[in-house]
């Protein structure tokens, strides 16, 4: 099974050496000799490895001044100071842990960003946003992997904080399990992982996909803090490209009496409200960027409660962080 849209950048980012280095250039650049110390003296082949893996995406440069052998130099390009942000959106999701904050970088934060990611490129992120389930459920919708892979993952997210047993009130073998609140705020740095690959590596990484779209919307739904009197559906549409003909996806929310939000993984047609964009839009907005092409119909005084949510999702975690 290949890897996910931001799968790339949250990848590097559990890597504590990758950490170190990009914390270390944060304000200046560095002779390799200096960053080598920075970051713990590592063997230098090692060094040598991940600042290539750091080169070669894009966000570190490389210079020599002078002939062989002259001073190495390394600095952050652009997309490494934007990768710093994307670092600062997975350290806030950090802080958050239920066993209490982590820092980027600590050996805890590498078991962690690595079983996010290794169930978000399973889909069972996708899945488990969507409604709980027992191992053998998902053993028979996630066919990509082997049992004791599935197992194993599982374990991982569980283990870290991201998935929870839970009472079993569907009649399902086994005991099922479900995604935690710190699970679905993952939305934020995940969100931000992808805006950077589509900004500044889009040929060396994986493109925004419909099963993607469905698991940030779902992941999302049960964060929106919506007005008490807000009541109706509301259809999040995103247009993908595909061979030059639009295709969409997306999902459709019901806003309840009480403000409670649920959702579906589909485009209903009998919605009082909708929204839509581009994949791109709708990352910008979501990423607490500006809103761009989306769009609004129907119902406003519905559509434009959600679509302000959807700007902040990450705003418990900056409230906290500041």
């Amino acid at each position: 099974m290949g890897l996910r849209a931001g799968a790339t950048v949250l990848s590097l980012l559990s890597i504590p050496l990758d950490v170190c280095v990009l914390t270390a250039l944060r304000d200046e650049e560095m002779p390799l000799t200096e960053l080598s110390r920075a970051a713990g003296h590592p063997p230098a082949t090692t060094m040598r490895s991940y600042l290539k893996g750091l080169v070669d995406l894009g966000a570190v440069e490389r210079q020599q001044e002078g002939s062989f052998p002259g001073t190495v130099t390394y600095s952050l390009t652009s997309a490494g100071e934007e990768l710093i942000a994307v670092a600062d959106a997975v350290q806030k999701w950090l802080a958050e842990a239920p066993e209490g904050p982590i820092a980027l970088g600590d050996p805890a934060a590498k078991s962690a960003v690595k079983a996010l990611v290794d169930g978000w490129n399973a889909t069972i992120v996708r899945v488990l946003a969507a409604r709980p389930l027992a191992l053998t459920e998902l053993a028979k919708l996630i066919t990509g992997i082997s049992y004791p892979t599935l197992e194993r993952r599982l374990t991982a997210m569980r283990r870290t904080g991201q998935l929870q047993a839970c009472r079993d009130s569907n009649g399902s073998r086994g005991n099922p399990y479900e995604a935690t609140r710190w699970l679905r705020q993952a939305v934020a740095p995940l969100l931000a992982a992808v805006a950077w690959e589509r900004a500044w590596a889009p040929a060396q990484t994986r493109g925004l996909s419909r099963i993607d779209i469905e698991a940030f919307f779902l992941l999302a739904v049960s964060l929106l803090e919506l007005p008490e009197d807000l009541s109706g559906r509301c259809r999040l549409a995103v247009e993908l490209g595909r061979g030059g003909q639009a295709e969409y996806a997306g999902a459709t929310v019901t806003v309840h009496p009480d403000g409670r939000a649920t959702l579906v993984a589909r485009l209903e047609s009998d919605s009082e409200a909708w929204i839509g964009g581009t994949g791109g839009s709708w990352l910008r907005w979501m990423n607490g960027g500006p809103a761009g092409l989306l769009e609004l119909g129907g119902d406003g005084t519905l559509a434009r409660p959600i679509l302000e949510a959807l700007h902040h999702l990450d705003s418990p975690l900056r409230a906290k962080a500041a």
